[in-house]
């Protein structure tokens, strides 16, 4: 008998990484921290959206449950996750806000590269100790007083991709570096306290020299003179991450700035691509919330909605169990490629790499696609999630450094070419 609310849910959703009985006990722990703190962050997810506002009461509950600090290592203070760990958590986090999940992801890619991937790099010993005293700067500050680090990438060129040096550059200067240049597209803009900045380290004497072996990674104050923020921000989706431009004229940072050694980034960027990835698990979380609501819907049990069961039409049925294919498709690429990430991986390796960042970055518009067919007219409403799930869900094939087409065009050539083939003529 019909009543005036939705019926109690039944329905209970997948776990973000399948069987939990899998996963290490610190693995649980994550992810069910970022489980607790969901239903909030999805209350506010529409508000942020609808403003184009950034969503720092998210980040607040996120510093409240220790998470800024979820890939320091252990000995400065932070949970010590490896890479497989906080891709999956990450996942769980875009399951309740995209935009959150996704600039996130900004502020912990400055953890891993200083953290994890510099820990695999072969250093010397200067090197290494004078890594280990500048990065206990920088997640003292993450740890011990909650800031937050971005790491604004895109320059509006080909350097963003791989294919030239970073326009923005990095003089040497006394006793540090002077930066200037320009990021687009630059997520956390007004909302970080550092930026972590890809620039070019200008060779002594050829101003405008350097090459793209000459990368730093460069930890900007945002309140340092000659920081600026330029442009609106008023995006088709992943609203919530308020990614501004943000300008560098002449700005000085010590040598403390550094986020890895000089001369380390390139080597660790070509040597651990998987760190190119980490994007890719919100669109996971965003995949699986539209699964989740399709389910809900058609059961009759999303709160607030009249109580009409749709369920039982075969065509209905059929769109659901197609989403789930295409769902649990996508998740085992994705913790296969979790798993497989380390210092050089092999050829498979790196393509299945490839094939899991498009997979999951198209196949979440894809659900989004089939969720709002399959759940009709409600499901353009503002007032029920799905509209802004397929908005944010378009946005993840268009991202740099691998967007799908770069993918496509890595993986054909990597399929068909060994290293160092040409296309010499067959006799």
């Amino acid at each position: 008998m019909a009543t005036d609310s939705a019926a109690p849910s039944r329905y209970q959703p997948s776990h973000i990484a399948g069987d939990p009985a899998r996963l290490t006990p610190l693995q649980r722990e994550l992810i069910g921290r970022v489980a607790a703190l969901g239903p909030r962050f999805a209350e506010r997810a529409s508000r942020y959206d609808r403003e184009a506002s950034f969503p720092f009461e998210n980040y607040a509950d996120l510093r409240e449950a220790g998470l800024l600090g979820i890939c320091v290592p252990a000995a400065h203070g932070g949970l010590d996750a490896d890479f497989a760990t906080y891709v999956m958590v990450a996942a769980e986090l875009g399951r309740w806000c995209g935009s959150t999940a996704l600039s996130f992801n900004m502020h912990v890619c400055a953890c891993l590269w200083s953290g994890a991937v510099a820990d695999a790099l072969p250093m010397s010993a200067a090197q290494r100790a004078d890594h280990e005293r500048i990065r206990a700067i920088h997640y003292r500050r993450i740890v011990g007083e909650g800031m937050v680090y971005a790491q604004p990438f895109s320059e509006g060129g080909p350097a963003a991709a791989g294919a030239a040096p970073w326009g923005t550059v990095a003089r040497p200067a006394e006793g540090g570096y002077v930066v200037s240049g320009r990021k687009i597209f630059a997520s956390l803009a007004g909302a970080a306290d550092y930026y972590g900045v890809l620039c070019t380290l200008q060779p002594p004497g050829q101003p405008g020299g350097g090459s793209r072996r000459d990368a730093i990674f460069l930890a900007v104050p945002a309140g340092a003179p000659g920081v600026r923020i330029t442009g609106d921000w008023d995006p088709l989706g992943m609203r919530g991450t308020v990614s501004r431009t943000l300008v560098f004229d002449e700005v000085f940072v010590p040598h403390e700035a550094r986020l890895l050694p000089e001369g380390l980034y390139h080597p660790a960027a070509h040597r651990f691509p998987h760190m190119y990835a980490t994007l890719s698990p919100a669109y996971l979380g965003i995949a699986q919330a539209a699964y989740d609501f399709t389910v809900q819907y058609l059961r009759a049990e999303l709160p607030g909605m009249p109580p009409v069961l749709r369920r039982m039409y075969h065509t209905k049925q059929f769109a659901v169990a197609e989403m789930r294919i295409k769902l649990e498709a996508t998740r085992a690429l994705f913790l296969q490629t979790a798993h497989d990430a380390r210092l050089d991986p092999d050829k498979d390796a790196r393509m299945r790499l490839y094939a899991a960042h498009y997979t999951i970055m198209e196949n979440a518009n894809d659900l989004c696609r089939l969720a709002i067919r399959t759940c009709g007219g409600q499901s353009m409403l503002k007032s029920l999630p799905l509209e802004r799930l397929y908005r944010d869900s378009r946005c993840g094939s268009l991202m740099l450094p691998w967007t799908a087409e770069l993918c496509m065009d890595r993986l054909g050539r990597e399929c068909l070419y060994e290293d160092g083939e040409r296309d010499e003529a067959i006799e």
